[in-house]
């Protein structure tokens, strides 16, 4: 049975880029795996009155099950719409994206459950063959109103099912030809970003090439431009984890100023998974290691609840710079 985005409350992302566009801000596109993470994205987002599109990977709707991860985003909105009402507070519109789908037949499966967006990654294929598969879902998509991300060019780095060893940057000549042949909503660029936590070796100066993107945009000007692999990787963060007990060498990320200039431009979404994980991971790790004895999830996993939700908000106000942009989106 297909389920309708709109029947869940949930919004497609058109409306949402147009207003980040003209705003010079971006839509945080935050992914989730368990109820801990989506309440925490949504309860930050609410609070500091932002837009935001919910993802899933392929990975994590194998991990959590696909029924369960549509009764999740359905969820997301009433407990949105509870909390707005308990606070004083402006709903705030959400959509439901699938990133990085790598088939034709899985686009369509999150589709027909309840997604408002998706993303068809062709990137791995060759030119042609990824603006033929990308076409094919977008003519199916665009007869729901479900928006589609297509991507051009490849990041480096590992996250989920998504691995690749180098980078290769999107061509800025071949993105209007891409963007009119397939009919995308967004494009998802290659320009120095990175896949997972490990994204730069030390002692690099990691520097995404917003020459590139001026050149995209150049070619095709104000078209929604989507950046993957943004997590900053807060040292704070990895030196927790390294402090109780965990290892993890050499994790260096994308500088948040950077990440604000792009935000300023034609980017309308940013991708942020790592960072999340790394929060979590340094807040579990610290009460295991203070509190041996404990074992009741909730004494753990809710602590870790509201530093990834103070993460989040922060990352509204001083990175993406949605914060207090939810109204004008809704009003439109």
């Amino acid at each position: 049975m297909t389920t309708k985005y709109t029947d869940l409350g949930l919004v497609n992302t058109r409306g949402m880029f147009e207003k980040a566009v003209d705003g010079g801000f971006a839509v945080p596109a935050y992914n989730f795996n368990n109820m801990e993470q989506i309440q925490a994205i949504i309860t930050a987002c609410l609070e500091s009155q932002s837009p935001v599109i919910l993802q899933v990977s392929s990975g994590a709707r194998k991990y959590a099950n696909e029924t369960l991860l549509r009764y999740m985003g359905q969820g997301a909105i009433e407990m949105m719409r509870n909390l707005a009402k308990e606070k004083g507070l402006g709903e705030i519109p959400i959509a439901l994206h699938l990133d990085h789908g790598d088939t034709y037949e899985l686009c369509v499966a999150c589709i027909e459950s309840g997604f408002s967006s998706v993303m068809i990654d062709g990137s791995h294929y060759p030119y042609e063959d990824n603006i033929a598969l990308t076409k094919k879902v977008v003519d199916y998509a665009h007869q729901h109103g479900v928006t589609v991300e297509g991507e051009l060019g490849i990041l480096a780095g590992v996250e989920d099912d998504v691995c690749a060893e180098e980078h290769t940057y999107t061509q800025p000549e071949e993105v209007e030809d891409f963007v009119q042949r397939t009919g995308v909503d967004s494009l998802a660029i290659s320009i120095g970003t990175s896949h997972g936590a490990y994204k730069f070796k030390p002692g690099q100066n990691p520097e995404i090439r917003l020459d590139i993107l001026k050149e995209i945009e150049k070619r095709i000007p104000g078209f929604p431009i989507v950046l993957h692999g943004s997590s900053s990787v807060p040292q704070d963060a990895v030196d927790t984890i390294n402090n109780n007990g965990g290892k993890l060498e050499a994790a260096i990320g994308i500088s948040e100023e950077q990440l604000r200039l792009a935000a300023k431009s034609a980017v309308c979404k940013i991708n942020i998974d790592s960072d999340g994980r790394l929060i979590m991971t340094g807040k579990i790790r610290e009460i295991f290691n203070q509190k041996p004895e404990e074992f009741d999830p909730r004494k753990y996993l809710g602590p870790a609840r509201e530093a990834l939700k103070e993460l989040y908000i922060h990352k509204n106000k001083e990175v993406l710079g949605s914060a207090g942009h939810a109204a004008e989106i809704i009003n439109s």
